[in-house]
């Protein structure tokens, strides 16, 4: 080895000859955690639903009306917002026309 591949190499190159690493950053240790935590997740649920009581039938079937529930009640919910706007914006038209 010459002195200019030396000055060639990066330092994580010349850390590699030596049988050392760099410092993981703490966004590189954050994102390893959180990674580690999406597979327990994943995991976990996986097994809930291996043990779950009830037959795969049943909670396919409850988890379609739970979702029908949730698609309705955020449906009820916009419409709520949208005649709330809708009421606001009449009367702030009434009162901007009768100062």
């Amino acid at each position: 080895m010459k002195l200019s591949d030396i000055k060639d190499m990066s330092k994580d190159d010349l850390l590699g000859i030596l049988g050392l690493t760099t410092k993981p950053t703490a966004s590189e240790r954050m994102l390893g955690s959180l990674s580690m935590l999406g597979i327990g997740l994943l995991c976990g649920a996986g097994v809930a639903l291996l043990l779950a009581p009830k037959s795969g039938q049943d909670l396919r079937d409850d988890l379609g009306q739970r979702l029908r529930e949730l698609r309705a009640k955020s449906s009820n919910d916009a419409e709520d917002v949208e005649s709330n706007n809708h009421a606001s914006t009449s009367t702030l038209a009434r009162e901007g026309a009768n100062p």
